[in-house]
């Protein structure tokens, strides 16, 4: 039985590809040519989003599709990866599901690959923005990226000019300059309110994207491909800066005997803080905007970049990408293509943006600025974001909150924590 599962597998996947070399090279076109194309019949997409938020999208797409039908399946975040395993062992998978950047790595055997013979490397990156690169691999395209959800700085406008600063920090060695103002303690030393929320990892949102976003502003990767396989690049030292001591400049603001002390473990989560204002700055990802305003309607607070390394010659911030990736069991494969394109490059991405609130990982929408107070910084952002190939999002939590952990617990040195991360890493990839 087992066997037999596995040739019909194989099978599905050998008529996946050939589906997909024709559908890519022109042999079944894509794009205004759909419907001309064949596209009929359902086509399954499973998500995250809420059913109620994409149901008025769906709609509107299969409007103006009318030859075939798209119908979408909510997931929730936390099963995704087992819902969709269980589906493809019991033949009942989806055709297409959004992929979020750090799964793109492990699901990397799931999806159809777009070969680059099939749609160049050039044009990919004339119509993508950088973070959408995350989707590469040297064999082809793993998704069609959607939407880039910037990591940028939100902060207390009330909390600056009560404390005479005008401007919120550019660079990264200016933040020493807003922690005697911004943080306060009360008569036994305890800290009341906070400037940043920086330095510990367990009340840290996106502790481990602030990280990133300082090893990678430096120049150095995290992980680099290399003849097909992947390996971890944290104890490389390829950029302008040692990365133990980027670690150390983070860690120094949970360290009571350092100057930028400002935060601690015993302090709520720093979103809560935050909306509570009790924090000058947040460090929040784009999509947060709505659910921050939600929390503290009357809070007065606007957004600015990450503070970058002065001097530097490049901008960068992390990112989350979602892209649009095909099945390789697909039992659908052509108009799984033709719908797969047609999402990518036509009206939906425009919807689909709107309705998360975040930025297009196409430039011609990137171009399209809203005019808000927010999402100038939300696209601006979104064109120097990088992400990249997540191994396992629940193994490198525990790999870099081990490297902040065990500094501050002066367990290690800031050096010695990256070298023990880096090793973890090394062997996480090759599981």
């Amino acid at each position: 039985m087992k066997g037999n599962f596995q040739i019909i597998l194989i099978v599905v996947f050998l008529v996946a590809a050939v589906f997909g070399v024709l559908v890519f090279s022109g042999a079944i076109p894509l794009g205004d040519k759909a419907n001309q194309a064949g596209g009929l019949g359902t086509v399954i997409l499973w998500g995250t989003t809420p059913a109620s938020v994409m149901a008025p999208l769906i709609d509107s797409f299969n409007g103006v599709n009318p030859s075939f039908v798209v119908r979408y399946v909510q997931k929730f975040s936390d099963t995704f990866d087992k819902d969709l395993l269980k589906a493809l062992a019991a033949g009942a998978g989806p055709d297409l599901f959004f992929i979020p950047s750090d799964l793109a790595f492990s699901y990397n055997d799931k999806i159809f690959t777009i070969p680059y013979t099939s749609f160049p490397l050039t044009s990919f990156k004339n119509n993508f923005a950088g973070a959408g690169e995350v989707f590469l691999t040297q064999k082809g395209i793993l998704a069609l990226p959607l939407t880039i959800d910037p990591l940028v700085m939100y902060y207390s406008r009330s909390m600056l000019d009560s404390n005479g600063f005008v401007y919120p920090p550019k660079y990264w060695d200016e933040l020493v300059d807003f922690v005697p103002k911004l943080t306060q303690k009360d008569d036994s030393g305890k800290i009341i309110k906070s400037a940043f929320a920086l330095g510990q990892f367990a009340n840290i949102l996106h502790a481990k994207d602030i990280l990133a976003t300082l090893f990678m502003q430096t120049g150095n990767p995290i992980i680099i491909a290399q003849d097909g396989s992947f390996y971890s690049a944290l104890n490389n030292s390829t950029g302008k800066y040692n990365l133990g001591s980027v670690l150390q400049f983070y860690t120094n603001f949970a360290d009571s005997l350092k100057d930028v002390y400002s935060w601690n473990r015993s302090l709520p989560n720093s979103q809560d803080a935050f909306s509570a204002e009790n924090l000058a700055f947040y460090f929040g990802f784009a999509s947060e905007l709505k659910s921050l305003v939600d929390k503290n309607p009357n809070q007065n607070f606007l957004v600015a970049p990450i503070p970058q390394i002065k001097n530097a010659n490049f901008k960068l911030t992390s990112a989350r990408v979602i892209g649009l990736a095909i099945s390789s069991f697909s039992k659908n494969f052509n108009t799984a293509f033709l719908a797969a394109n047609l999402m990518a490059t036509g009206d939906f991405t425009s919807q689909f943006i709107k309705a998360l609130n975040v930025a297009p990982a196409r430039l011609n929408l990137l171009k399209e600025v809203p005019a808000n107070v927010f999402s100038p910084t939300f696209y601006t952002s979104a064109l120097y974001a990088r992400s990249w190939l997540d191994p396992s999002p629940t193994d490198t939590d525990q790999i870099f909150r081990g490297m902040v952990e065990k500094v501050l617990s002066n367990e290690i040195s800031a050096n010695g924590a990256v070298g023990d991360a880096d090793s973890k890493l090394r062997l996480l990839l090759v599981k």
